[in-house]
């Protein structure tokens, strides 16, 4: 099959990884997606999803018996074996449903139900979007697998907090910001209330339009802890209209307060969780070179 990776991705890739990790895996990746193709219950492939997500490959195919599905190639890095964990644990719960493939299962290609991926939760008026975005994300905080292998909300944040400091550190004014996320995940660390399986990155982008139910979430980067860290994302969705408003911070602090609300977590939790996701997206962006994307997040920030 010839193509050309969606440039969404590649840019993406080359921000995350560098431009030669992220070269060396796409130079390889027409070899992977021919192999996943081939290995894969007969698959026929329709065409790539443009323009895509920014982790991975996602192409349209169609099952031996004509079943529409997607096929999903990431990055080893991206942990696609934890992703298929999640998935079928959640399995079709508020989540794409995996389809069955072992012959995929060494190449780390997914087989997935196919969504309608052009019609997400952003296509819909704000109010409603976060009432759904609510609604799904309530289904997937469920009790983990047993011996699962999910990175921890403390472990991941812990690691996220290096970058953190570094940009502090090559920046003095993002100090305050910095050191106030930090000291408000320290608190939060110490007193996690509960352990269940998380999305990881949930934002309305993530959900999307299926048969078997209107809405299903997608791209999970799956870890275990505590239900106000999941959601911290969700209040940051649509961060740039919430910059271009004249009341953005009323908006985002009642955001807070509305959400932790409707999926009963403890306000002050979330509006901590918040903050620290918020910088850290915003000092990780700087470092990757996406200056906007990352002054928006730490205006955010500020806000809280």
């Amino acid at each position: 099959m010839g193509f050309e990776p969606p440039q969404r991705l590649v840019r993406a890739l080359g921000e995350m990884y560098g431009d030669g990790a992220a070269a060396d895996w796409l130079a390889g990746l027409p070899a992977l997606t021919e192999r996943a193709l081939t290995a894969g219950d007969d698959l026929t492939a329709e065409r790539v999803a443009a323009p895509g997500g920014r982790s991975s490959l996602v192409v349209l195919v169609r099952r031996a018996d004509g079943t529409p599905a997607a096929l999903k190639i990431a990055p080893p890095v991206a942990g696609p074996e934890l992703e298929r964990a999640a998935l079928e644990h959640w399995n079709g719960w508020g989540a794409v449903r995996p389809l069955t493939a072992p012959e995929l299962d060494a190449s780390g290609a997914l087989l997935l139900e196919r969504l309608h991926h052009e019609v997400s939760l952003r296509s819909l008026p704000e109010a409603k979007a976060m009432l759904e975005a609510a609604g799904t994300l309530r289904r997937l905080w469920v009790e983990p697998p047993a011996g699962h292998a999910f990175e921890s909300v403390a472990g991941r944040t812990e690691r996220q907090s290096a970058g953190m400091r570094a940009a502090a550190e090559a920046d003095a004014e993002l100090a305050p910001l910095v050191d106030a996320a930090l000291a408000a995940r320290a608190e939060l660390v110490e007193g996690s209330p509960e352990l269940l399986l998380l999305h990881g990155n949930f934002r309305q982008s993530k959900v999307l339009s299926g048969e078997r139910a209107p809405w299903l979430t997608v791209g999970p980067e799956p870890l275990v802890g505590e239900r106000a860290y999941d959601l911290a994302r969700l209040v940051r969705d649509r961060v740039e209209d919430l910059i271009a408003s004249p009341g953005g911070p009323v908006t985002a602090r009642r955001r807070v307060k509305r959400l932790a609300e409707s999926l009963e977590v403890e306000q002050a939790r979330l509006h901590g969780w918040t903050l620290f996701r918020a910088v850290e997206s915003g000092t990780r962006a700087l470092a990757e070179g996406r200056r906007q994307m990352g002054e928006v997040n730490l205006e955010f920030a500020g806000w809280l």
